[in-house]
């Protein structure tokens, strides 16, 4: 773990050497929220990831983001490194039109601190800025109000609830400890299933203090205190997003890739616009 580069990625080389405390790993989570993309842009890139942390970390240090395999996958590694007692464990975040269940189609990350058990988690994309706790209640991140709560489908686990403005209605996730290797198959569906809403929607999310930039296809939407939509008309407007809003200037692919990209967002934004089935092709 290049504990350096991977500070300086998230703009906080300052907390090199910091105790493993709740404030540095407050600072830390909401850094890397902030600076990391929640993206799936190489599955319409059409080139394979594979979720071992050390290869996502140098993913991440390179200037891309990923889901949440990568994500947590990645913070784990680099918290752990730095003293952290990190926990994976198996998720399941579902939407307001599916019941609650533990699939495993997330990787959930918990820290023991003195203060108790902890939920950070960088991979939800529009949720949490920084860390909670686990213990039921209610609790406020700038304009986005969650929920945590006992699961009912996990003995023994825990239900995070999204705020209603959110992408999905709840995560639930158990507490035993699990290896990377328990998310092999659902990383294989996720990232080349026709029925994956990976495959179906080029998703790039990114969270602030103040709120969350979601670029759905070609929809961007500011949501905060209100709500701001617009949809991306060329492509220059497109990579322009992606580089001023969300970091993602794309330097490892070539032109001919980004030109792809474009032509597969575009013709899946048209499709869906028509009503016709917009996974990638």
């Amino acid at each position: 773990m290049d504990i350096p580069s991977y500070l300086r990625r998230l703009g906080r080389p300052d907390l090199l050497g910091a105790p493993a405390t709740l404030e540095t790993l407050t600072a830390l989570h909401a850094a890397h929220v902030e600076r990391v993309p929640y993206e799936v842009l190489d599955i319409w890139l059409g080139r394979p990831t594979g979720i071992d942390p050390a290869e996502s970390a140098a993913r991440i240090v390179s200037g891309r983001g990923g889901y949440c395999y990568h994500l947590n996958g990645a913070f784990a590694a680099l918290a752990t490194a730095m003293g952290f007692r990190v926990g994976r464990h198996v998720g399941g975040v579902h939407t307001a039109d599916a019941p609650p269940a533990i699939t495993g189609n997330h990787l959930v990350l918990t820290v023991e601190l003195p203060e108790g058990r902890y939920l950070a988690d960088l991979g939800l994309g529009d949720a949490l800025h920084e860390p909670l706790p686990l213990a039921e209640g209610r609790y406020r991140q700038g304009p986005f109000e969650y929920g945590m709560r006992p699961s009912v489908v996990a003995p023994g686990g825990w239900r995070l609830e999204h705020d209603p403005s959110g992408s999905f209605a709840g995560m639930d996730f158990a507490l035993e400890e699990t290896k990377m290797s328990a998310f092999t198959a659902m990383h294989e569906h996720l990232t080349t299933s026709p029925e994956s809403g990976f495959v179906r929607t080029a998703v790039v999310q990114r969270r602030d203090r103040a709120g969350v930039d979601n670029l759905r296809g070609l929809v961007l939407t500011r949501l905060g205190h209100g709500a701001h939509r617009t949809t991306l008309e060329t492509a220059a407007d497109y990579f322009a997003a992606l580089a001023d809003v969300f970091g993602l200037t794309l330097e490892d692919a070539t032109e001919e890739e980004k030109a792809l990209l474009w032509k597969r967002v575009h013709a899946a934004h048209q499709a869906w616009l028509n009503g016709t089935d917009p996974a990638v092709t």
